[in-house]
């Protein structure tokens, strides 16, 4: 069959005639009053309307909500303000923040950004009518960028959740979210639309959530400020990935959006439900990473340079100057693909991974275990710093020169600044004596309380720093 294109006026011709339809009689032969024509044009242009796009919004953007934020901090004091009469004695000031997110679960399940929520003091959720609630923080990713919240609401609508090993580039995507929340005139969210431009990018960079994120989806559905934590979505209106950060030398975008995958959403999402914390997946190598402009270093696969004793890579026999080219189904082409896989394992599971030395593969299977701080012994000390035993599987993870002492694990922002350490630290003496694990470093703390300075050396970066405070 031969296709002819029609002219414009052709075009216009025959829609009219086909809109057109005899008039209708009744059994008289009169004519019965009524334009059922322009009915049925009318039905037809609204049919014409609707496409893949307007149907996958309308899947998901009821589940759609904006995340308001505030983070109370306190202000300096004013050194000079006494000179001229005012009594500056400092005080608080509340900055607002907001973003977006999207319901996954009917009670009240929320997932966002870590840095939409990240130190805020009070979180609370608008639905897509309006209706507010204050919000729970159930946890925070800040490696993924991933933050789980939770409102107590019932029956809501939940975004449906696809997958991400699949993605087509040049598929039609759609953005949703709540680019400059309420300034816009309303609670209803914006959807931008457009492809996906590439898969598995890795990137640090000027973005709207400062970090290093490795196997982002790439795409130029445009996402600006308070889009990031909401869905980016398929055309079968199933949710690929959370919009997360845009490169960009101006603040606004340029097309250059990025969006972590769903498959790692959903598992750090489920471990933050599970246990209320992320278990971090954990064989025990280290891999360098590649030089910025060593292109060969970016596709010769990953380098195993330690291998950490007892953990599960020195079990399933891997060894260091091993390359790893292979894991699971991904192909491991550097460090950045290596990381990018260990984002997705789960902890418990076999991986089967394949690596190359002197010319020759062999394929092992690794049992994938949490990382040895989780599972080692925890002692709180003064209640705000929490404290690990340092041993050898930590030792070797870190680099860390110390043979025994304590890691800090946790510890508040008020101890952190007041005593200036921070997480990683390593305490390797109190005052004079040596500290051999986590119970005695919380031990001799303790007992110093309220009997003067106290001098702690710590372990950072290979270096020994002391730490002069008093505990009272």
């Amino acid at each position: 069959m031969r296709i002819a294109r029609l002219s414009p006026l052709c075009l216009i011709f025959l829609l009219a005639c086909e809109g057109a339809s005899p008039a209708r009689t009744d059994a008289q032969g009169a004519p019965v009053a009524g334009a059922p024509a322009r009915r049925d044009v009318g039905a037809r242009i609204d049919q014409s309307r609707r496409t893949a796009i307007t149907d996958a919004v309308a899947r998901v953007a009821p589940a759609v909500v904006t995340v308001q934020t505030e983070t109370v901090f306190r202000t300096p004091v004013d050194p000079f303000a006494f000179f001229f009469g005012n009594n500056n004695q400092g005080g608080t000031q509340t900055r607002s923040g907001i973003g977006s997110g999207f319901i996954v679960q009917a009670n009240g399940v929320i997932v966002t950004n870590a840095h939409v929520v990240a130190g805020a003091s009070n979180v609370s959720v608008a639905l897509r009518d309006g209706t507010t609630y204050p919000a729970k923080v159930l946890g925070i990713d800040e490696m993924n960028d991933l933050a789980v919240l939770k409102i107590d609401a019932r029956n809501l609508p939940t975004a449906p959740l696809g997958g991400s090993r699949d993605l087509l580039i040049g598929e039609w995507v759609i953005a949703i979210g709540n680019p400059y929340g309420f300034l816009l005139g309303n609670s209803e969210p914006s959807v931008t639309a457009g492809v996906i431009s590439a898969t598995g990018r890795n990137l640090v960079g000027q973005s709207e959530g400062q970090g290093v994120y490795v196997d982002m989806i790439q795409t130029d559905a445009s996402i600006n400020p308070g889009n990031s934590g909401g869905p980016l979505v398929n055309g079968a209106g199933d949710v690929i990935g959370v919009n997360s950060s845009i490169y960009t030398p101006t603040g606004g975008s340029i097309g250059l959006g990025f969006a972590i995958p769903i498959d790692r959403a959903k598992r750090v999402t489920d471990d933050l439900l599970a246990h209320g914390t992320v278990r971090r997946p954990w064989i025990g190598i280290k891999i360098a990473l590649p030089e910025q402009n060593n292109r060969d270093a970016l596709r010769g696969g990953a380098v195993i340079r330690t291998v950490s004793p007892g953990s599960p890579a020195a079990a399933a026999g891997l060894e260091v100057g091993d390359v790893i080219v292979q894991s699971r189904e991904r192909t491991v082409r550097n460090a950045y693909d290596w990381e990018a896989e260990l984002l997705e394992m789960h902890v418990g599971e076999d991986a089967t991974v394949r690596v190359r030395h002197s010319g020759r593969e062999r394929t092992v299977q690794v049992r994938v275990a949490d990382l040895p701080e989780v599972a080692a012994q925890k002692v709180a000390v003064l209640k705000e710093i929490e404290l690990v035993t340092l041993t050898p599987a930590i030792r070797a993870e870190r680099g860390i020169r110390s043979s025994q002492g304590a890691v800090v694990y946790k510890v508040s922002q008020r101890v952190g600044e007041e005593l200036g350490v921070q997480v990683g630290d390593v305490i390797v003496q109190v005052n004079r004596t040596a500290v051999t694990d986590a119970p005695h470093a919380g031990r001799l703390l303790e007992s110093l309380t309220g009997r003067g300075p106290i001098r702690m050396i710590i372990e950072r970066g290979g270096a020994l720093y002391p730490v002069d405070f008093q505990i009272r």
